[in-house]
């Protein structure tokens, strides 16, 4: 098994598109960056590529690139998912958090955990998202920009059949004999 975690920020500004999992979420600002600027998006990617040990978001996919510039996080995050498959790993579960003072979240977060289950190709039950404030304090709580906190647990495919094999009753290493 291997953990781990994402966290990104940016910071809102006018004449942009809020997205947050992959939603359209009508608001007076939206995110500033190179790509879509989905803070949630960007914590998830970098927890799987960190528990797969294969760098972050930065590394993949630049900011110096324009091939990457307004591109929607969904298609990135579809590509990470690709390089796990690659390398064997299996997503157990993903938990995030999208920290904003407004607007509120909590009616878009079951799209939000859809998109990211099928765009990863997982079962909806294996994403959580939850929406926070921070109460008025600090750079989110002024409005000056919306962080995203994100955890995940991956195995290897060989991980999985071993542990499955050694769970079966009378083989080695199981608690039952």
């Amino acid at each position: 098994m291997r953990i781990g975690m994402g966290y990104d920020v940016h910071k809102l500004t006018e004449g942009r598109h809020l997205i947050l999992g992959g939603v359209d979420i009508p608001h007076t600002l939206g995110l500033l960056g190179h790509s879509d600027a989905d803070v949630l998006l960007h914590a998830v990617m970098d927890a799987l590529l960190g528990a797969a040990a294969l760098g972050d978001i930065g590394k993949h996919f630049p900011d110096t690139d324009e091939r990457y510039r307004g591109i929607s996080s969904l298609k990135l995050l579809s590509h990470v998912g690709e390089l796990l498959r690659q390398e064997h790993y299996v997503i157990e579960n993903i938990d995030a958090a999208v920290i904003a003072q407004r607007p509120k979240l909590g009616s878009y977060v079951d799209q939000m955990e859809k998109n990211i289950a099928d765009t990863l190709g997982i079962d909806p039950g294996q994403v959580n998202v939850k929406a926070t404030t921070e109460e008025h304090l600090g750079f989110t709580g002024r409005e000056e920009g919306i962080a995203a906190n994100a955890v995940c647990l991956l195995s290897a495919m060989y991980e999985s059949s071993v542990m499955a094999a050694d769970s079966r009753p009378g083989c080695a290493g199981c608690r039952g004999c």
